[in-house]
Formats: structure tokens, sequence, C-alpha cells
């Protein structure tokens, strides 16, 4: 029967996976055309803005090709030599990501302030009809990664590429027609620096966890006091001690522990309950030892 739900979960996990993958390719599709449009209309209207811009969002089409490989390394079978597969690459790639979106703040900050110091006339016009256009193809690729973005670091970190993306066309699409209006060419950097400071506080978050989990930190989501008083009052446990849970993968938990079983319970009974429970949790990858009351290892003199 555990057999038999195992396999539910890895079907529908396959499922998801390929529903996903999809998504990704798609925006992979969109955003580069969208990249190749932008750039185009830089040069052809002289806009450094709309050039910067181009090569910004060539960085987010990089970030979804990492995201999509990422998904594909989760998914990899295990080796002699690798054990786990290359699941643990795809935690590196949320860190990567992480500070991507670090270097597309500093490079913001960086155009922002060159801008307040040397002011550049643009076609308010063309940039704000330009950065319409993005924040539709931002917005779609958004759109379609915040169903997924709740349940892996990764897909969550190349939504926050894209909704940065779409709030910086939005202050792209102000600027251009407050300058088309007004001609106040240093309101675009204000707007500039202005979302950058959102996206630093978007990306911190995303940064400290994929710091975390490539330390094996407990994932976010899981309380470890609550695990163990949860698998304390399973029945037929007397105690739990030696307890481990760390990150396999973006979307994959591991759990090892030590169970003292009463006397008049079967182990492997006592085991296969706490094993659905913790599944219920999110940890899928469980190894516990069992230990009968009054043993050695029960005294925590062992390991």
């Amino acid at each position: 029967m555990e057999h038999g739900h195992h396999h539910h979960h890895e079907h529908h996990h396959l499922e998801a996976e390929g529903g996903l993958k999809g998504v990704y390719v798609f925006s992979i599709v969109l955003n580069l055309a969208f990249v190749i449009v932008e750039a185009a209309v830089g040069l052809w209207k002289g806009s450094l803005g709309l050039l910067s811009d181009a090569g910004h969002n060539l960085s987010d089409v990089f970030s979804l090709l990492l995201a999509l490989v990422a998904f594909r390394l989760a998914s990899t079978k295990s080796s002699p030599k690798f054990t786990y597969g290359f699941r643990k690459g795809s935690i590196l790639i949320s860190l990567l990501n992480a500070v991507i979106l670090l270097v597309a703040v500093g490079a913001i900050i960086v155009e922002s302030i060159h801008k307040f110091m040397a002011p550049v006339q643009v076609d308010g016009g063309a940039v704000a009809w330009t950065a319409a256009v993005g924040i539709v193809v931002n917005g779609i690729t958004a759109f379609l990664l915040l169903r997924h973005q709740k349940n892996d670091i990764n897909t969550r970190g190349a939504f926050l590429h894209m909704a940065a993306d779409t709030l910086v066309s939005v202050g792209v699409v102000i600027s251009g027609i407050v300058i088309a209006l007004t001609g106040w060419y240093f309101i675009d950097p204000v707007i500039g620096l202005i979302i950058a400071a959102v996206i630093l506080v978007g990306t911190w978050e995303l940064l400290s966890e994929s710091l975390r989990m490539s330390m094996d930190a407990v994932p976010e989501g899981i309380d470890t006091e609550a695990v163990v008083a949860e698998m304390k009052a399973a029945e037929g446990v007397l105690d739990i001690h030696h307890v481990h849970i760390w990150p396999i993968s973006t979307t994959q938990t591991a759990l090892t522990a030590h169970a003292v079983v009463a006397a008049d319970k079967e182990p492997e009974t006592v085991v296969s309950d706490l094993k659905s429970a913790l599944r219920a949790k999110g940890i899928g990858h469980v190894t516990i030892e069992t230990e009968r009351e009054g043993s050695r290892c029960a005294d925590h003199d062992c390991c």
C-alpha cells in the first residue's frame, strides 16, 4: 500500500513537472522574442535605456533557462557516486538566481546614478510604448509562474525576476510619459532607484533561504519542534531523538531519526505510520531507526 501511495505521489510530481516545463519553455520563447524587439527599437531610437532594459531582460531569459535546468536536476536518478542524483544542484541554481537578481539591482542603481550625473534625452513616447509591451510579456510570464512559485524556490526566483521586470517596465512607461509631457529627464533615474529598492526587498528573502538550504538547514515551512512533537505523539512511540531534517533539492526534503518503540508494538507498523504522517508534511524521504525501550541507544548513549 505504501508503494502504491509512493507511486501515485511520483506520478503526480512528474505531471506537475511536465506542466511547469511547458510554462518555462513558453516563457523563454516569449521573453527572448521581446528582447530582440526591444533591442531593435532601442537601436532605432538611440535609447540607452531600452538597450539596457533589453540586456536585463536577456538575463531573465538566462534565469528562466537556469530554473528549467534546476527542475531537470531535481528529478535526476541516483548513481553509485551521486546517491541523490544531481538534485542538490537545484539549490545551487536558486542561489545563483538570487545573486543574478542582486547584480541586476546593482546595475539599475549604477545606471540611475549615471543618469542623474549625465541626463540622457530619449524619445519618451517610443520608450513608453515599447515598455508597455514589456509589461504584457513580463506580466504574462509572472502570472504563469505564480501558481507554481509557492512550491519551489527556483520557480519563486523566476517569478521574482519576471515580477521585477514588470515593475521596471511600469517604471519605464511612467518615466516615458512624464518625459514626453514635461521634459523632466531626471524622473527616469528616480523611478529606477525606487524599483531597485522594491526588487532588493523581494530578493533578500530568496537569497537568505537559498543560503540556508545550501547549508542543509531545515527548509522553510517545516517546524522541527512541531515535527518531533507529532512523531512522539504517534501510537507506540515512547521517544524520538537524533533527528536531522535537510533539503535534498528545492522540492524534496529528507529526515532521519531514532524512534524508541514500546515493547508491545511492531516496529515496522510504527515506522510505516510515522512515514505516512511525515509525508503529509512534505517530508518524503524518511529513514527511521527503531530501538526498544530500555536499550542502550534509547538512553541516548549511542551515535
